[in-house]
């Protein structure tokens, strides 16, 4: 009796013995990992402090764009998963030993050492049980959990029996991370919560060299993407989390082509959208010649739109739109549709920035060759996407006007005017300003008033501001220059539609001018007299192109009435009007030549006083200074002077002691005058008008309309 209690207290012993080994074993475990944590914990401080410029804590608290930046500036490689990552910096800082003694576990308690440590004479034990009970257990509850769906507590057991239980003999199974994966993925990554325990699963799985399948890989970047700062979703996933994912498939077998286009797409897309134009760039240039996908355009235009924003990036919208063709699109084509149109709008925005007109240009002609954009057109489409796009565009067009006017290009500048209104643009008034000048500049009178017609309706309808007066004058000279007659009455008739005035006085010049080459002397005094009544004084300038009328039919005796009607208006005449009054005396006349003489006596006159004292103004307008040409002149009135005493009209002498002398003196006044003179001139100049400082801007063109009024003689045409 006492042999089979015996032997039942024995069994009963070794039973609880070898259940008291299995019990305390995980423990034993525990107890070991704890003091290898503290013990890491105590010396993180010391190595941060001692041996590199970052802790253990710090490195792990890195995201995946910033452990590839850590990664780039100390020189290391930056391709990899977020563990490969954060493996070399912990190893670059010396850290690496705090990971192997976190990672570390207890040894295993072997049956051998169990019998060693219960030994006793005469008994003999016996571990009869199942050496992976904890791990099929533990895989067992991971499995559970996941088909419910709790993704939170299968993410832990999954953790533990990686940690814990897992040997290179006996790793975890592809089915229990697939299983917990999917729990992770379901509901959008349950609203992006999930993405950082899925990032880790596709990272261990890509470490375990476990196939991942193509849909779950796809769902887990996709859904990990949001509209939020940095594409999270509610502060969760975010693009770290969706790049670490992307590092990870692509590192497991069969990852290279696991990941479709739309989610390279949608990664790119929310990388420009956050302003990471570079990292974009790379993955757009990735997709296009490494995997040779063609992205929507949807995708080109969202990178193309962030580049534009900045003026550091506008360069890159270049390589966007290179992308683009490489993938296959064609820039005549795109802009049928709205994702095209914005890319081509970028490019527009980008080349103003970069001052390229000819790209700018290039685009929205190739965006206007699109079809399918009626009943609109597709260049006007694109300036009118935004107002960034608007605005580069007139800018473009402007600039360009503005280069090829100073080219005098006027068919180049004619043709981008008449686009702007076709593409929604409004051109400023200096635009239509320069292409008329232009136009007018190489007399091209008829474009000239179709283009000032166009402006006028434009101003109509409350599109742009009326031309000023100086813009009707510049085309009714020109068409005078060309001879139309019609046009000249047709735009002085919008003038004074438009503008409800008959002009201003550079009109008025322009019309006296007109009677001029005419030699209609009555008609010029018509127009003088309109002048006054209007309120608007004559100028040296209208009075010289009267005495240039007199000229015409060489009527000395109205030049010399037109010089005192001058005088008497308080008008002061220059070198220009002297130099038309004395050409009017060239009729062969010895009265002609007896006014001459007193016109170079006036003359004479004014210029001793202004070599004494000095010109007031500018001597353009103002000086009365003979020039070669009114030496020219002198010579040619002593020339037909002598011809009169030789003809008998006057005696040789009488002619050389009065009227000759004048005349001479106009040939021999120089720039100095004798200091006797100068004693006897008392100097009394004016101060020069408010309102003749404002006409001088408008004499040098008033002038240069008179050089066209004598064609047959150059020189009256100076006048």
């Amino acid at each position: 009796m006492r042999l089979v209690t015996a032997c039942v207290l024995i069994s009963s012993t070794t039973s609880l013995v070898a259940n008291g080994f299995q019990a305390t074993s995980p423990l034993s475990v525990r107890t070991s990992r704890v003091s290898t944590s503290s013990k890491s914990v105590a010396t993180a401080p010391m190595s941060a402090t001692t041996s590199s410029s970052m802790s253990y804590d710090e490195v792990n608290k890195l995201a995946f764009r910033a452990l590839q930046s850590e990664c780039k500036e100390l020189g290391l490689s930056a391709v990899g998963t977020t563990a490969a990552l954060r493996g070399r910096l912990l190893e670059h800082f010396g850290l690496a030993k705090e990971v192997a003694l976190e990672k570390g576990a207890a040894p295993a308690v072997t049956p051998e050492e169990i019998e060693e440590l219960c030994a006793t004479d005469g008994i003999t034990f016996c571990d009869e049980s199942d050496p992976d009970f904890d791990f099929k257990s533990l895989l067992s509850d991971v499995m559970q959990k996941s088909s419910v769906g709790h993704w939170k507590s299968a993410t832990r057991k999954l953790k533990k029996l990686n940690k814990q239980y897992s040997t290179s003999d006996r790793p975890v199974p592809r089915e229990a991370y697939l299983a917990v994966l999917e729990a992770c993925a379901a509901n959008r990554n349950n609203g992006a919560r999930a993405c950082e325990p899925a990032r880790k699963i596709l990272e261990d799985m890509a470490e375990s060299d476990y196939e991942i399948p193509v849909d779950l890989a796809n769902s887990c970047v996709m859904n990990s993407l949001g509209e939020g700062p940095g594409g999270t979703h509610d502060q969760c996933g975010g693009i770290d989390a969706a790049l670490a994912m992307v590092a990870a498939v692509e590192s497991s077998p069969n990852g290279s082509s696991s990941l479709t286009d739309a989610t390279y797409g949608r990664l790119v897309s929310t990388l420009a959208n956050d302003g990471a134009v570079e990292e974009a760039i790379l993955v757009l240039r990735s997709m296009v010649v490494e995997k040779l996908f063609t992205p929507p355009l949807g995708t080109f235009a969202d990178v193309a739109k962030a580049a534009a924003k900045s003026d550091d990036h506008a360069e890159d919208v270049l390589q966007v739109l290179t992308f683009a063709k490489a993938a296959g699109y064609e820039l005549d084509n795109i802009a049928a549709v709205e994702a095209g149109r914005d890319l081509l709008a970028s490019g527009v925005i980008a080349a103003e920035k970069m001052d390229n007109l000819a790209l700018g240009l290039r685009l929205l002609t190739a965006a206007a060759k699109a079809e399918g954009c009626a009943p609109d057109s597709g260049d006007d489409l694109v300036a009118s996407s935004s107002a960034a796009a608007q605005r580069a565009s007139t800018l473009i067009h402007k600039r360009a006007i503005q280069q090829a006017c100073k080219d005098n290009g006027w068919k180049l500048a004619v043709k981008l005017l008449e686009l702007m209104p076709k593409r929604g643009l409004t051109p400023a008034t200096s635009v239509w300003r320069s292409v008329v000048s232009t136009c007018c500049k190489n007399e091209k009178s008829r474009k000239a008033t179709a283009i000032l017609m166009d402006w006028i309706t434009l101003a109509n309808e409350g599109k742009a501001d009326k031309p000023p007066v100086n813009v009707f004058n510049t085309v009714v000279n020109t068409c005078e220059v060309c001879g139309e007659e019609d046009l000249t009455v047709k735009v002085l008739d919008l003038m004074r539609d438009t503008l409800d005035t008959e002009g201003n006085i550079i009109t008025f010049n322009i019309a006296l001018k007109r009677l001029a080459k005419t030699g209609n002397i009555i008609g010029c005094e018509g127009i003088l007299i309109g002048m006054l009544n209007e309120g608007i004084e004559p100028n040296v300038v209208s009075y010289t192109t009267v005495l240039g009328a007199c000229a015409k039919t060489k009527n000395a005796a109205m030049a010399s009435m037109w010089l005192q009607r001058m005088s008497a208006r308080n008008c002061s005449p220059n070198y220009h009007t002297y130099n038309t009054a004395l050409a009017a005396c060239l009729d062969g006349k010895l009265e002609s030549t007896f006014i001459a003489s007193k016109i170079a006596s006036e003359m004479v006159d004014d210029a001793t006083f202004e070599l004494a004292c000095g010109v007031k103004g500018l001597a353009k307008f103002k000086s009365t200074s003979p020039d070669t040409y009114t030496r020219f002149l002198a010579r040619e009135l002593m020339k037909q002077l002598r011809e009169n005493w030789r003809s008998g009209d006057i005696d040789m002498a009488l002619a050389k002691s009065t009227t000759r002398v004048p005349l001479l003196k106009l040939v021999d006044l120089g720039k100095e005058l004798p200091p006797e003179v100068l004693s006897e001139i008392q100097c009394e100049i004016p101060e020069e008008e408010e309102d003749e400082q404002s006409e001088n801007s408008e004499q040098d063109y008033e002038f240069s309309l008179l050089a066209e009024l004598h064609k047959d003689d150059h020189r009256t045409a100076m006048v």
